[in-house]
């Protein structure tokens, strides 16, 4: 009894200490196919989508660090808005306002997925250690320039990061369907598609209060869920 009582004691003693539930990579799609308001239309939908109460309570029950960056060809990746560890409305109410006032740091380049999820991936060296990792990519097309996504997968999952996306679909077909074979990873990865940049800030609503709510485990099996 008394031995069992020690080892249960021992179990809770090296459980991991996080500091949050999710520790979030919000990347932003502004590669050459995206115009000035496409771009305005996903950061402030972004900053929109935070501010919902439904994703608020989520995000504040949890706790969540978040950080934002741009992405389009190689080389070319930024932070726009540094790690914010959200505990308070007013945090929230901060990195909404931080997002919307954010500038567009590149026009006119390629689309470099692969190298948008290396630049993510590195950016949990300096995050809070939170329960769960996850980067939430939204893109318009296909990569066409550096590191294929689907070399970066191995890496991402190694690491226990998880790769969500929000396909905004249009000129090229069926992108959904290469966001799931080439881009999402990682236990409980899904894809949501918005028809259209106007279609952008609900469905990037539905994907965080997804991301916030449901817990993710490892396995490679669920991979291809479906979209909301």
């Amino acid at each position: 009894m008394f031995r069992a009582f020690i080892t249960a004691v021992s179990f809770v003693a090296s459980a991991p200490v996080w500091a949050c539930d999710i520790a979030l990579v919000l990347a932003v799609d502004v590669s050459g196919s995206v115009d000035t308001s496409e771009f305005r239309i996903q950061m402030d939908g972004l900053a929109d989508a935070l501010r919902d109460p439904l994703v608020t309570e989520a995000l504040l029950a949890g706790g969540a660090a978040i950080t934002v960056l741009q992405w389009t060809g190689t080389t070319r990746q930024v932070v726009s808005v540094p790690w914010v560890e959200v505990t308070s409305r007013g945090d929230l109410e901060t990195l909404a306002g931080q997002i919307e006032g954010a500038p567009r740091e590149w026009r006119n380049y390629s689309t470099a997925i692969g190298e948008a999820l290396d630049f993510a991936r590195m950016q949990f060296e300096t995050a809070p250690v939170c329960r769960r990792r996850v980067i939430d990519i939204s893109g318009d097309g296909t990569s066409n320039e550096g590191i294929a996504p689907g070399d970066m997968r191995a890496r991402l999952e190694d690491q226990d990061i998880t790769v969500n996306a929000l396909v905004i679909e249009g000129e090229e077909p069926d992108l959904t369907a290469y966001f799931r074979a080439n881009v999402i990873s990682g236990g409980g990865a899904f894809a949501v598609t918005a028809s259209s940049f106007d279609e952008y800030p609900q469905r990037m609503r539905e994907k965080l209060l997804r991301e916030v709510t449901s817990p993710v485990s490892f396995s490679p099996l669920s991979v291809t869920q479906e979209p909301l």
